[in-house]
């Protein structure tokens, strides 16, 4: 991290002065947004904020106005909300150029409703009212082609070529050497930025790859979730590549997020008992449990996310826990007092981590102030049960919208202007889809290659 000083043509970074300084924050579909300052603009503004249309939270993938439900109070005039720089996270993101990341906020002091990041913030705090801390980590997923971007973009994203060869069962190093060069890139522009990761590796699908960043803060993993994936699309571009985190990208495998979790109460693992889960994990298991069809609309958040919930294909599609057992939504690793954790398998690679780190911790939260129960682990597969015998997930946009509507939990914690909001604009993708050339029949539509390949 660095601090902004100003002297009169920039900001003094020994032999490369700062000419610019970009704002970085998610709107709600988990798109990168920003603006591009100078620093003596931005030296102006760090206390009182950056204009922004509201907009931002306005518009739909395809850019059009999301419409169809009613308007809170701060949205529906080109109304303004400000951008407030979080100064912890300002970066020299290349020579020249500094970046930060904030959060939105209304002119009244109030955070914007459904601003992701503040709402990250106000779970953590929630939870660390009841006396505990979170830790969390994420693997990223995404499917890297030999194509550059434009060449993409003319074929309309279908038909491209996986970098690095046919191979795709899963941690292959039979891989030609630009799939290897681009990962070392990754990792060289995410030391740069101090952006801890622990791994990368080959995944299941021809040319996909998985990152795991390193556990920490919520806040602090979700920022570094956002700037990763930017260096991850940055360097395929530089490469002549292109990259996607499109939850579905082709007729084959999906894409995942997966999020681990433990919390600490005390300095001390409070998942981690020695004859299995700890009361803790039982209530936090209860609470994501009591929750997780509500929240399969944030973790799954666009029409093709419903595409990866197949039978024996990797995502879980039932609402079901289990210890160590990676067909459930939620697999619990215990036994061991700095390593026990829940894992919570259903986001796909489409969803803004910070509303999904929002709604795990809401569940995980519920859990504890409610000590709910789960039920009892499921010890065998949990893909291809017999119907009626185990809750399956909503597996589709606008069932998962239903339940979330319908979720008092979710409702109380993440706050009424954040699930209406969030509910009509997912009907809104589906009206879309039906309305706009999108192929229900279909593995994969062109329709949804066009809206999701490069955005979220």
């Amino acid at each position: 991290m660095s601090e902004l000083t100003m002297p009169a043509n920039g900001v003094d970074r020994g032999e490369e002065a700062v000419r610019a300084v970009r704002l970085e924050a998610t709107n709600h579909e988990g798109s990168f947004l920003g603006k591009t300052l100078t620093p003596k603009k931005f030296a102006s503004g760090t206390d009182s904020g950056f204009a922004f249309a509201d907009l931002l939270f306005g518009l739909d993938l395809g850019n059009a106005p999301v419409l169809g439900f009613a308007f809170p109070d701060w949205r529906g005039h080109l109304n303004d909300v400000y951008f407030r720089p979080d100064m912890s996270t300002l970066v020299e993101w290349e020579p020249g150029r500094q970046a930060v990341i904030g959060d939105y906020w209304l002119k009244d002091g109030r955070p914007v409703p459904i601003c992701p990041r503040n709402l990250t913030k106000k779970m953590n705090s929630r939870l660390a009212s009841l006396g505990f801390t979170a830790t969390v980590a994420v693997e990223i997923e995404a499917t890297v082609f030999e194509e550059s971007v434009h060449e993409a973009r003319a074929r309309g994203y279908q038909g491209l070529t996986p970098l690095g060869g046919n191979a795709g069962t899963g941690y292959h190093l039979a891989k030609s050497k630009d799939w290897t060069g681009y990962m070392d890139a990754v990792a060289q522009r995410l030391d740069a930025i101090d952006i801890e990761w622990e791994a990368w590796s080959d995944e299941d699908a021809a040319g996909q790859i998985e990152i795991n960043l390193a556990p920490g803060d919520p806040v602090a993993v979700g920022d570094a979730w956002a700037r990763t994936r930017q260096i991850m699309r940055e360097v395929a571009f530089d490469l002549g590549h292109t990259v996607t985190f499109m939850a579905r990208p082709t007729a084959g495998y999906g894409q995942a997020s997966h999020i681990n979790l433990s919390l600490q109460r005390d300095g001390v693992n409070a998942f981690y008992a020695e004859e299995g889960p700890s009361e803790a994990m039982r209530h936090a298991v209860g609470g994501l449990l009591a929750t997780i069809e509500g929240n399969t609309s944030i973790v799954l958040p666009q029409i093709t996310s419903y595409r990866r919930l197949v039978d024996l294909s990797g995502p879980p599609v039932t609402a079901s826990w289990g210890i160590s057992n990676k067909t459930t939504a939620i697999r619990a690793v215990c036994g061991h007092p700095s390593y026990s954790r829940l894992e919570y398998r259903v986001p796909g690679a489409d969803a803004n981590l910070y509303l999904a780190l929002a709604g795990v911790l809401a569940g995980v939260i519920a859990g504890l102030e409610h000590r709910i129960e789960p039920p009892e682990p499921v010890a065998e597969m949990a893909w291809c049960m017999p119907p009626g015998e185990i809750t399956r997930l909503p597996d589709t946009i606008t069932k998962a919208a239903a339940a979330l509507e319908a979720d008092a939990i979710l409702r109380d914690l993440l706050g009424s202007e954040f699930v209406d909001y969030w509910v009509g604009s997912r009907r809104w993708e589906w009206m879309q889809f039906h309305t706009a050339g999108g192929d229900p029949s279909a593995e994969l539509s062109a329709w949804e290659s066009a809206r999701y390949f490069e955005l979220p």
